[in-house]
């Protein structure tokens, strides 16, 4: 069986707001054609590299006529562009998408921004963390009483880059019906705040303003709780029953024995104290214990993880999540793409000087034109 996109050329103008979603859409079989600007150094950062995994790497300089030029010719191959350029700034060098979509009909762009194409905002300054900040993430988390917390790991952008690639696999099926590409605008703002689950919905419904928790759910369904060895996350209210039994049993259940407990509403509203309690239990054993106790009589616990525990992980290592990737004489360790079955990223970095002779003599420019528009510094 091919993969989804067996066959697609992808021309990707994206630094970190759209990286992850190229490399997503290599991992199911696109040809992505990476363009960097010239004189742009290697990346160093572990996430920039792997980002370019699986994708071809070019050097172009776009706002020059002779590049401009050669950028069209790639775009009439093309069948999806993606970008996260300044909202605009295509348009201004003359390779927007109305230009791009009348020489090449079928042509897709993505467009992955902050704010978006349009609005008060479209040409702020801003980062992950002022997208996150603006959409009400961040405000969310952290602990009760103390200030609000970043995110780990590009939560806005990586968003954006899953809504992005969701919305090229349909742009993809409607192109495949008409012949017909679109533009797609995604706003990294919208994306975190539509994550956010509960959050405006309770506000919208109960104008609750949902507060920081720390490790607890917003309905106390899940907290987490310190162990001997580490940290487990435990239903607090599921098997109510079951729960206080375990307590009961090795003489920790303090008042949670009483009838008044019963009642789902007193839990809820004095859920701290029942906390304190349960976590005196946790505190007497070992994570893994716990673990296995939780799964025995099925309830839903599980240790929280450090990075070592995730890179040892005994269901990972069994679906081979962790892949090696080889950058010259090095070896890294890195994760697999999720996407299963036929979906299996290439885990490779190419080099830009052999990627550039190769894809501009597949447009028919010959070893001399090559090195002229090296010399010009066009590519």
């Amino acid at each position: 069986m091919q993969n989804a996109l067996f066959g697609r050329t992808i021309l990707d103008l994206t630094d970190e707001k759209g990286g992850f979603c190229t490399q997503l859409l290599a991992g199911m079989g696109a040809k992505v054609i990476k363009i960097d600007p010239l004189g742009e150094q290697p990346p160093a950062d572990p996430t920039a590299i792997y980002n370019l995994t699986g994708k071809s790497r070019i050097t172009l300089d776009i706002t020059r006529p002779e590049g401009a030029e050669l950028f069209e010719r790639l775009a009439l191959k093309s069948d999806i562009l993606v970008e996260s350029l300044t909202p605009g700034y295509l348009a201004s060098i003359g390779l927007g998408y109305e230009t791009l979509s009348a020489i090449n009909p079928g042509l897709i762009m993505a467009s992955i921004t902050d704010f978006g194409q349009t609005g008060p905002y479209r040409d702020y300054k801003s980062s992950n963390l002022v997208s996150s900040s603006l959409s009400g993430q961040v405000f969310v988390n952290g602990e009760p009483g103390q200030p609000p917390l970043e995110m780990a790991g590009n939560q806005a952008y990586k968003t954006a880059g899953l809504f992005a690639v969701v919305s090229i696999m349909l742009a993809v099926l409607h192109q495949r019906q008409t012949s017909k590409g679109q533009h797609i605008d995604i706003a990294a703002m919208e994306c975190a705040a539509g994550t956010l689950d509960q959050v405006m919905v309770r506000y919208f419904n109960q104008a609750v303003i949902s507060q920081r928790q720390g490790g607890s759910s917003w309905n106390h369904a899940f907290e987490v709780l310190k162990c001997r060895d580490g940290y487990i996350l435990i239903t607090l209210f599921q098997n109510w029953e079951t729960l206080v039994e375990l307590l009961v049993a090795e003489n920790m259940a303090g008042d949670l024995g009483e009838g008044k407990w019963g009642d789902a509403a007193v839990r809820l509203a004095n859920a701290e104290h029942i906390k304190t309690v349960v976590e005196r239990w946790t505190m007497t054993h070992h994570v893994s214990e716990l673990v296995e106790m939780g799964q025995l009589i099925r309830l839903a616990w599980a240790p929280v993880n450090s990075p070592a525990e995730v890179l040892e992980n005994q269901q990972l290592a069994s679906r081979g999540f962790f892949r090696d990737l080889a950058i010259g004489d090095k070896v890294y360790r890195v994760p697999g793409s999720p996407l299963t079955g036929d979906y299996t990223a290439p885990l490779e970095i190419h080099n830009r000087a052999e990627d550039n002779f190769k894809f501009y003599g597949e447009m028919g420019l010959n070893e001399a034109e090559i090195d002229n528009l090296s010399k010009k510094g066009i590519i």
